[in-house]
Order: structure tokens, then C-alpha cells, then sequence
């Protein structure tokens, strides 16, 4: 891979995080390439772990119907079926292990509503690592955000997915031009220099 220089510094593991973006049952059995992801997914966090970069899990944490966002309402009643919340499908279907943070979220960027944004910056990282369900929505919404608060952005395009590969497709097509897309393999390859 060109640049590998470059990346390595950008992705050293003293300033990297790891995201694994809303691995909840409910999802992961829906998506295309589930095989695949689930391997390429585990692949990072054991590579991650190992060099002692930080996993964090995000959860999808509905809030009570009275607080919801009339417009999350309105676009979730348009999502394909499979796509029941019960206690059940909210299941990591990749559990967190201690160290592993976990992060409690209703929306599709990891900025909103949360403290993710502080505890990177307390810990002075500046590269985050995306993987997770979906490439379109959480995925291509964080990684934005990300850029936009000067954080490097990196999707691990074999370890994201979706329950559309055009949309999935599509999505990183659009992240191209704006951040770093990396395979698994390159991405722990260099946690493990």
C-alpha cells in the first residue's frame, strides 16, 4: 500500500481509537457479508487489544417514545423489516471486554450525546478507527463528524457493512475522497510494528 509511512504515523497506536459502530444482533443478521465482517470486526479489536489501542463499543439506546424525535419516528417506520427492537436483538452480537468501553447513544453520529469527543481528547488521540453496522448511516455519519472536529477518520472497508451493499458501496465511494479507507489487514498490520 503507497504512503505506508504516512499511515503509520497517522494510525500509531499511541494516538488511535477503535470504534465498532452498533454490532447488535438486529443488525449484524441482516447484513450482507456477515461472515466476513464478523472476522474482519474481530480481527481489530484482537489487534487493537493486543497493542493497546482503545475499543469502544457503541450501543443503540432508544429513548422512551415520549422523547423521541418525531423525525427519527417518521424515517424508522420506513425501515425494512428485521429491524425489531426487543431486548433480544439489542444484544452486542461481539461482546466488550474489560477495558473496552462501552458507549450508550441514540443517534447516528458517536458525537451526539455523548462523551466521546472528551475522553478522546483527554487522552490526546486523534485517529479513529471505524468498523460496524451501517456503512451509510452511523458509519458514514460519524467518520464525517470526525473529520469535521480534526480527528483522521479511518473505515476499515472489509469490517462495515450494511443490509445494502449499494448502499454500503455507494457510501464509501462518497468517504473516498475524504478520508482514509483501509482493509483490516493494513490496519493491524500497522498496530503490530
Amino acid at each position: 500500500m503507497e504512503n505506508m509511512t504516512e499511515f503509520s504515523e497517522i494510525l500509531d497506536i499511541r494516538k488511535s481509537a477503535l470504534v465498532i459502530w452498533d454490532v447488535q444482533n438486529m443488525l449484524v443478521n441482516n447484513i450482507f457479508n456477515k461472515d466476513e465482517f464478523l472476522a474482519n470486526t474481530r480481527s481489530l479489536i484482537d489487534a487493537a487489544r493486543l497493542a493497546g489501542v482503545p475499543v469502544f463499543f457503541t450501543r443503540i439506546t432508544p429513548l422512551p417514545e415520549r422523547f423521541e424525535s418525531p423525525a427519527r419516528k417518521f424515517f424508522m417506520k420506513r425501515r425494512p423489516r428485521g429491524f425489531t427492537m426487543t431486548p433480544e436483538s439489542l444484544n452486542l452480537a461481539i461482546e466488550p471486554r474489560e477495558g473496552d468501553t462501552v458507549l450508550y447513544k441514540n443517534t447516528a453520529s458517536i458525537f451526539i450525546g455523548t462523551n466521546f469527543e472528551l475522553v478522546m481528547r483527554n487522552a490526546a488521540l486523534t485517529t479513529i478507527v471505524f468498523s460496524g453496522i451501517s456503512t451509510e448511516i452511523g458509519i458514514e455519519s460519524s467518520a464525517r463528524d470526525a473529520l469535521n472536529r480534526g480527528f483522521f477518520p479511518v473505515v476499515a472497508t472489509d469490517a462495515v457493512s450494511s443490509p445494502s451493499k449499494e448502499a454500503h458501496d455507494r457510501s464509501l465511494l462518497n468517504l473516498a475522497n475524504m478520508m482514509l479507507l483501509m482493509q483490516t489487514r493494513d490496519v493491524t498490520d500497522l498496530w503490530k510494528k
